[in-house]
């Protein structure tokens, strides 16, 4: 058994999106892989027979063939990078995903679509002679000019964008002057026609689900908001006639991932209702299409669907959601939600085969994603159908062992979390709390790609994973202890009482642990870093460290105002209450941060800041940056910098 390390986990090979195929016997599986040169991860799709036969990679070679999805025939479309203009490509043209099609008896792929700027999704139709893509059209310039219109800005300019509304940013780039159109045409590619010619920004990072009968979209259609928020309502487009009408529109709303009933009479979505100086829940919502009636399933399930299908029978609705550190399978109905799966673990990409049966990727801290079915009932045990990663379940067994615990925390809150230590290990431990990110997010008993405690554990440290005030899966109560400007009360109480839980343990060395995490995690990290010296050292990712000066550069100002209940420029000092640049004084850990030059979530002008900071006190630091990533680490090469540049850090200072 090789040694598992970074370089063993950036080469696994990771499965993604998941597709049945309408004769409900095999699965179209994408899966992600090195390119040749290590450097970035390109996608393959892959045959998964669902009675126990050998996959089958479908697709090879240096494109990137990706997000399947299956023809009322049974071809296999999908999006790839590939040229579809050879003889006479045009710069760019490469790295614009068109739509190709895989014939269902076989033989070579072809393009369906030729979009000048590209496809971002698509779906077919079920039942009928309809594809439907989003694709990024340039305002004001005509179909046949587009293409070339956007080589010759890229090129040759100009490249000034006026806005004249916030956002301007979202997470690593500028608002682009392309926006997201509805296009239809025949299952063949042929007929193109725009739904949504006026279209500016209502579709961007919007959901859609096309009729199975072809005759209608419905998509969350997004406008801003009276608190600067984005509301979304139900859009309805005739695709024949292009008329479009709104089903379901409420301030301060949004309905989202909305999905047609088997029938095409109903359309499901997840509706969150914004409420003053509190978060609200999360509710699925039923409309019915013809008059817009609607009804809230399961009232009593206090949990947020992440993703919802319809059963074929357009009886119930499958859904996955958090769920006190798992995220498992529902089967939800107007009465109730009832967990499918009771083994653990996480479950995405979720869709529903035509017996009624739930696919998907599993996964668990012991091993990667991997495709699964299981039976659409409560108590039901899921199945994996193949292994795609290259890592069996008992490799990570041989590597560590976990279990779930639960400590009183703020006011004597029960408060989860995982914790991971060497297999075998009995001695006392240097240990990592790692924090998640967020804040409204959960540590699951589940596989990570950027945080993978495998990793940690594999070096010799163990791992815990804790879920304080503000995480999912614990109920709505739960998740609004972090609202309203109150991040680092119960929460910093929370993690302070799980640290003295782990200091308590046999198996841990109170003297050696260690606090780190990204995001609101990195934010934690900070407060920890401003108001206890408790901590061996720190590691800090995308971290917020002003509040106030944060507010004005992040991509979403509106919603980081909502969640802290006010403007800075109203009270500074009660805004700031929570703001670990007010403390720096008292910071002694030594510290590593860490961030993205391209991050617009949280800018790098925090981490600069912080870095100041505590060099001008005298605090031992160090920065590590990467100029081309976001919020997130992604790219292979840098991967194996980043666990390589903490370990090292970690290390040098237990």
């Amino acid at each position: 058994m090789a040694a598992f390390d970074v370089e063993r986990m950036i080469s696994l090979p990771r499965v993604g999106a998941v597709a049945p195929s309408p004769c409900g016997t095999w699965l179209a599986v994408a899966v992600a892989r090195l390119d040749k040169e290590g450097a970035k991860y390109v996608h393959d799709l892959w045959r998964v027979p669902l009675d126990g036969g050998e996959p089958v990679k479908l697709t090879r070679g240096p494109s990137d063939d990706r997000a399947p999805g299956f023809r009322r025939d049974g071809a296999l479309g999908f999006l790839s990078n590939r040229n579809p203009r050879e003889g006479d490509p045009e710069e760019g043209d490469a790295e614009r995903s068109q739509v190709w099609l895989l014939p269902a008896g076989g033989g070579e792929a072809a393009p369906l679509t030729d979009e000048p700027l590209g496809v971002m999704e698509f779906r077919f139709a079920a039942r009928a002679d309809r594809l439907v893509v989003l694709a990024p059209v340039l305002p004001g310039v005509a179909h046949d000019a587009q293409r070339k219109t956007a080589a010759e800005r890229k090129k040759l300019g100009p490249s000034a964008r006026l806005y004249k509304a916030m956002p301007v940013r979202f997470w690593d780039a500028w608002v682009p002057e392309a926006a997201p159109h509805l296009v239809a045409y025949d299952e063949r590619g042929g007929g193109r026609r725009d739904l949504t010619p006026a279209a500016d920004r209502e579709l961007r990072n919007a959901g859609w689900d096309v009729a199975a009968d072809g005759s209608a979209v419905v998509a969350s259609a997004n406008r801003m908001g009276t608190d600067r928020i984005d509301d979304s309502a139900l859009l309805l487009i005739d695709v024949a006639t292009g008329d479009q009408r709104r089903l379901a529109e409420a301030p301060r709303t949004a309905h989202e991932r909305p999905r047609f009933s088997p029938d095409g009479r109903r359309v499901a979505c997840d509706r969150h209702r914004r409420r003053d100086r509190a978060l609200g829940a999360s509710e699925l919502c039923v409309f019915d299409v013809a008059s817009g009636a609607s009804s809230v399933w399961a009232k009593d399930w206090d949990r947020g669907a992440r993703e919802i299908a319809w059963t074929p029978d357009g009886a119930a609705l499958v859904a996955t959601a958090d769920d006190g550190g798992d995220v498992p399978v529902f089967r939800v109905t107007e009465q109730g939600a009832a967990r499918v799966t009771t083994v653990g673990g996480c479950h995405e990409n979720l869709a529903v085969l035509p017996d009624g049966r739930v696919c998907g990727a599993r996964h668990r801290l012991s091993h990667p994603p991997e495709p699964f079915v299981v039976e659409a009932t409560p108590g039901a045990a899921p199945r994996l159908v193949a292994r795609l990663s290259g890592f069996e379940e008992s490799e990570g067994a041989a590597i560590a062992t976990w279990e779930s615990q639960t400590t009183p925390g703020a006011g004597g809150t029960p408060v989860q979390w995982f914790f991971v230590k060497p297999a075998g290990a009995t001695g006392p431990l240097p240990t990592l709390l790692w924090i998640h990110g967020g804040p409204i997010g959960m540590h699951v008993d589940g596989w990570h790609w950027r945080w993978n405690a495998l990793v940690a554990v594999a070096a010799g440290y163990a791992v815990a994973l804790p879920n304080p005030r503000g995480s999912t899966g614990f109920g709505q109560a739960f998740i609004e202890g972090i609202w309203n400007n109150a991040w680092g009360g119960d929460c910093y109480a929370d993690l302070m009482a799980v640290t003295d839980a782990l200091a308590a343990r046999s198996d841990v060395d109170g003297e050696r642990i260690v606090a780190m995490g990204g995001s609101f995690g990195g934010y934690m990290t900070n407060w920890i870093g401003a108001n206890t010296d408790r901590f061996r050292c720190l590691v800090s990712h995308a971290g917020i460290y002003d509040m106030s000066a944060f507010y004005g550069v992040t991509d979403a100002p509106a919603w980081f105002a909502y969640q802290q209940g006010g403007l800075p420029h109203a009270d500074p000092h009660a805004f700031d209450r929570y703001s670990p640049h007010l403390s720096v004084p008292r910071w002694k850990s030594p510290t590593l941060v860490i961030h993205g030059e391209r991050d617009y979530r949280v800018p790098i002008a925090e981490a600069l800041a912080l870095f100041e900071a505590l060099q001008a006190h005298g605090v031992p630091s160090e920065l590590l940056v990467f100029p081309d990533e976001n919020h997130w680490i992604l790219k292979p090469r840098n991967i194996v910098v980043w666990y390589r540049t903490w370990l090292d850090f970690v290390g040098r200072h237990l």
